[in-house]
């Protein structure tokens, strides 16, 4: 595992031991960023279910102005920390060890403001559906900001909410990545007007 492009290009990244992380692969997070292109650039991430801020220091790498990681493991908080140095991107990065639910309520409350999201929760526990809700309810995302969401292919997850939309999604075998908008007004709101 590495940061693959940008200006901490070819730096391995650490991951903690034991089965508790599942960093994504290289090749998979290589595609994203490419579906991703320059969308990265000056943007304000929030990487959550972090593990080894393994896409979030890839974003930074690749031009984006900040990233918070937000994890509640304490190895993987400390796998942020030494990959974050290591990489000399700790001086973009804010590190939390906390529940993604409370720190979204958090940035809520606090007015903390996104346009690039990255969720790579654990497979199959209901974390996709909770943490898409909680983005189309609060007013942490700018208007057109993305959403990329690692899941397992059994999950299930709306195309449609208030304020999200699916944009597509991409197989990697039993892996899936799900890239949503955030609209402040839906096509629906957009007719009413």
């Amino acid at each position: 595992m590495r940061i693959i492009t940008g200006i901490a290009k070819g730096f391995k990244l650490k991951a903690p031991k034991g089965l508790v992380t599942r960093p994504t692969a290289d090749r998979v997070k290589e595609s994203l960023f490419n579906i991703l292109g320059s969308d990265v650039y000056d943007a304000k991430v929030l990487d959550l279910f972090a593990g080894t801020g393994n896409l979030g220091l890839e974003a930074l790498s690749r031009g984006a102005t900040s990233a918070i990681f937000v994890d509640q493991d304490k190895e993987s908080i400390q796998a942020i920390k030494e990959n974050a140095a290591h990489t000399k991107l700790i001086e973009k990065a804010e590190i939390y060890k906390t529940d993604v639910f409370f720190a979204l309520n958090k940035f809520n409350i606090t007015k903390r403001v996104f346009n690039l999201v990255f969720c790579d929760p654990p497979y199959n526990k209901g974390f996709v559906e909770r943490v898409l809700e909680s983005l189309d309810k609060s007013s942490i995302m700018e208007d057109g900001g993305l959403i990329v969401i690692e899941h397992a292919r059994k999950d299930k997850i709306d195309a449609e909410w208030n304020h999200l939309r699916l944009l597509r999604s991409q197989r990697y075998g039993a892996t899936i990545i799900s890239f949503f908008i955030f609209e402040k007004l839906n096509s629906k709101q957009m007719e009413e007007l």
